[in-house]
């Protein structure tokens, strides 16, 4: 197989939404219930928690490179940012695994934040989208002011999750017994939070490009619309329908007026009541 023919079949690969969510959110899930299953009933159990906490780190390490795997095979490429927080997660995993400690994986999501919002707060002082980079082809359609703006928004936003997680890591750690509410915070908190903050970029998304983007490619599946009317006698017995066809390729060249209407298959019809 030609390079040619590679990169054809590595561009028709279908974008999948559920995928994506899989791959990013399915090492947590993992995670979470890997600890579930290896936690101590007995929260004073303090070497118990600690190797429940090695064993499902253990687990989150290979689930997250699983999820790489799985990304460059269905989804045909790895996102910068799949790249980047899954070596962060086998690094800070292999040091919580090798030194029995639970500090370096609860740490490694506020290292990830920063490092986010950090390098896109500097991007937009210099001028610079580097979301556009990350994201790819996620938002179709935005222009740089766009880009630019759901930049500024993130990379604050990164910095807010940052400032969350160290809260949940002072109050819940294994020295207090519960490492385990920390990890569901991680799917109950910041999962949610997240798909909020990207809902309320919307209106502004729209407002950049979005939209015509999205009414382009309504235009180009449907190049045509079709009305129907109903056409009724003076005792309001239907008699005919008048089909009104509308060229949409018409709203690409406003010069040109296509807006085509015909009276077509009229057709009287009796009312079988009448004597």
């Amino acid at each position: 197989m030609s390079a040619d023919s590679s990169a054809d079949l590595s561009a028709k690969k279908p974008k999948s939404g559920w995928l994506n969510i899989a791959v990013d959110y399915g090492p947590v899930v993992v995670f979470f219930l890997l600890y579930r299953n290896f936690s101590p009933e007995n929260r004073d159990n303090a070497v118990g928690e600690v190797l429940a906490v090695v064993k499902s780190t253990a687990g989150f390490m290979v689930a997250a490179v699983i999820a790489l795997i799985i990304s460059s095979w269905k989804l045909g490429r790895i996102s910068p940012m799949l790249w980047l927080s899954t070596g962060l997660i086998v690094v800070f995993g292999g040091v919580t695994v090798l030194l029995r400690d639970p500090f370096y994986i609860q740490l490694k999501p506020t290292i990830i934040y920063v490092m986010f919002g950090s390098a896109l707060l500097i991007g937009v002082m210099r001028g610079k989208a580097l979301l556009k980079t990350l994201l790819e082809a996620a938002f179709e359609g935005l222009n740089d002011q766009g880009w630019m703006k759901l930049s500024h928004n993130w990379g604050w936003f990164f910095f807010v999750l940052a400032a969350m997680n160290e809260v949940l890591r002072y109050f819940y750690n294994v020295e207090n017994g519960n490492f385990g509410n920390w990890i569901a915070a991680k799917l109950w908190v910041f999962m949610p939070l997240s798909f909020l903050f990207t809902m309320v970029q919307i209106p502004m998304l729209l407002r950049h490009g979005m939209a015509e983007a999205a009414e382009a490619e309504v235009l180009s599946r449907f190049p045509a619309v079709v009305s129907v009317t109903a056409l009724r006698d003076a005792q309001d017995a239907i008699i005919g329908y008048l089909l009104i066809g509308t060229d949409n390729t018409a709203r690409k060249h406003p010069g040109v007026p296509k807006t085509l209407a015909s009276n077509a298959n009229l057709k009287d019809r009796t009312n079988t009541n009448r004597a």
